[in-house]
């Protein structure tokens, strides 16, 4: 089923912090999944879910293991978020961004697979939190399609993070805290694919042990992952997603060693603006005077940098992107005429 209102599953908040507790309102949903990060400040990327539970968090910019705040993002409401007086999450004048997904509450136990699971599991978006402990097995993700893209971090030990995606490969693995180009690593999904009812694991210690994974499902008029070739050029290729972006994530996967890029509708980081925010450095957000790297279209995504972290010629590149609008809406009106 295509989804006409992408904004009731993923949503961009801006905000600017106090210091002391905030209610961070006008996500539109309660949050399951939140990717914090402070625009002003090199502070680290932080990812809380209500699996985990909403004070513990895990850095996309490190291997660091689970760790707990309690003065960070303390609470889910109905519309947003809490943050309490900690600098990463609510430092005073400080500019903040946060990356909302809605799943489907706290989880429920799944046995779909050889590896018991806990999963909240959003089948209308394609979005799943899965909770596991174990290794070289299945794990059920509860979407009931095929996941396209998985991102997954072990809780209890320090190590690398691990993306799997139809893009590359199944026998081959990106890792969101490195700028590493996409390797093979059988171990990590033992090479196989996702299916409708599972995901599989290895031996590799990425994701052995206590571990939570992030399913996402191509969902039309919402969600795309896919890749494209570079061409060197300004005049860059154009991707077509079906829809208006709202959220795109880049990395060079074919080759060279450069950054994930991420880009949104609400920050200036597209068209005629250049800033943008890297999940694997805890930068501040990067701002320039040059054209910005990317044109983010009614329809998709067109590179307008000819840099090796967007447009190397014959190099390829990796994205996530969620949508803002649908190019057309499930019952054929253009999204404009709505």
């Amino acid at each position: 089923m295509a989804i006409d209102k992408p904004s009731d599953y993923f949503n961009t908040k801006l905000y600017t912090g106090t210091g002391s507790s905030q209610n961070i309102t006008g996500v539109g949903f309660q949050p399951d999944l939140l990717w914090l990060k402070s625009r002003s400040n090199a502070d680290f990327h932080y990812f809380q879910d209500v699996v985990r539970g909403v004070t513990k968090q895990l850095a996309t910019n490190t291997t660091g293991a689970e760790t707990s705040y309690t003065n960070g993002v303390t609470a889910f409401g109905t519309d947003g978020f809490t943050v309490d007086s900690s600098n990463w999450s609510n430092r005073s004048g400080g500019t903040f961004v946060g990356w909302n997904w809605k799943a489907n509450g706290t989880g429920v136990a799944n046995t779909d697979g050889s590896i018991s699971s806990t999963v909240s599991a959003n089948t209308t978006s394609g979005f799943s939190i899965v909770s596991y402990d174990g290794n070289n097995g299945t794990i059920g993700h509860g979407l009931g399609v095929a996941p396209n893209f998985i991102i997954v971090k072990r809780r209890d030990g320090a190590e690398a993070w691990a993306v799997g995606c139809d893009a590359i490969g199944w026998g081959n693995r990106l890792t969101l805290d490195t700028t590493a180009a996409s390797a093979s690593a059988s171990t990590t999904w033992n090479s196989t694919a996702p299916t409708s009812s599972v995901f599989s694991v290895g031996t590799n210690a990425r994701v052995n042990g206590d571990s939570i994974a992030y399913c996402f499902a191509e969902k039309q008029g919402f969600s795309k992952f896919g890749s494209y070739t570079g061409n060197g050029s300004t005049n860059g290729t154009f991707v077509y997603l079906g829809f208006k972006p709202a959220f795109v994530l880049l990395k060079h996967s074919s080759g060279g060693t450069d950054n994930w890029n991420l880009y949104d509708n609400k920050r200036l980081g597209y068209n005629a603006n250049y800033s943008f925010l890297i999940p694997n450095e805890s930068n501040a957000e990067n701002t320039g005077t040059t054209t910005a790297p990317l044109d983010l279209l009614s329809n998709g995504f067109k590179i307008r940098a000819s840099t090796g972290h967007s447009n190397s010629s014959g190099e390829t590149y990796i994205y996530m992107a969620f949508a803002e609008n649908p190019f057309v809406t499930s019952t054929g009106v253009p999204a404009t005429a709505r």
